[in-house]
């Protein structure tokens, strides 16, 4: 089994997720009292979210960059970066270490394909709705078309990300919010939609909608598995 390097603390909350989803699916494949081999760097978000809303990318690519080193040098096999808006810098973090990075739009995009998924919509912060570091890779690499709410839907998802969902929150209003947005994209044409930021499985899931959702912190964490499994 390989070790799998975790990057998170983006938020803690949806890295807690990751650590179980991991542990679960390695039990469930090998058993007994089988758990992942794992080493866990995780940031303070506290820093990273005011750079991200300042626009200090590169600050962030730093800090994400020398916490994948010491990822590398604890004996890490693999890397995976436990969030979605991150992977903006996931360029600069691949290349300050040696060992590969599972990307997590690239494992969202093959689940999407193996259900031959052609028009998705997502959701996630503002960041990654607005700019191409995520959508475009879906476009461009794997040729799914890419469909976002309008500006004031993006607000109220991206709001709800980080003044509740980053802090444990969840309400009943706030999942009203995101399945009515949800229901909108499904209607512009999107035959599924990505729950593109790692905590938005925290409120909303398949129960909840017919829409198709693809939660990403699941698919990342089962991909993970089976790259250290193989």
């Amino acid at each position: 089994m390989k070790t799998i390097g975790m990057l998170g603390g983006m938020s803690w909350e949806s890295t807690a997720v990751y650590y179980k989803l991991i542990n679960e699916e390695v039990k469930n494949k090998l058993g007994g009292l089988h758990s992942a081999k794992i080493c866990l760097y995780s940031v303070d978000f506290d820093e990273i979210e005011k750079l991200q809303h300042q626009g200090s990318w590169q600050a962030t690519a730093n800090i994400l960059a020398d916490a994948a080193q010491s990822i590398e040098s604890a004996g890490s096999d693999f890397l995976i970066i436990c969030t979605n808006t991150m992977h903006k810098v996931a360029a600069e973090v691949q290349q300050a270490t040696s060992i590969p990075l599972l990307h997590i739009a690239d494992a969202t995009a093959n689940e999407l394909k193996a259900n031959k998924i052609n028009t998705v919509g997502l959701l996630g912060t503002r960041f990654t709705m607005e700019q191409d570091f995520y959508k475009g890779r879906l476009q461009d690499k794997h040729g799914i078309k890419v469909v976002v709410p309008k500006q004031t839907d993006q607000t109220i998802v991206h709001d709800i990300i980080y003044h509740e969902l980053c802090h444990g929150k969840t309400n009943t209003h706030s999942r009203e919010k995101y399945l009515e947005i949800i229901n909108k994209l499904h209607q512009q044409g999107a035959e599924a939609v990505i729950l593109g930021c790692t905590e938005i499985s925290l409120l909303v899931q398949q129960q909840y909608t017919p829409v198709p959702l693809y939660d990403t912190t699941e698919i990342h964490a089962k991909a993970a598995v089976k790259h250290a499994l193989k």
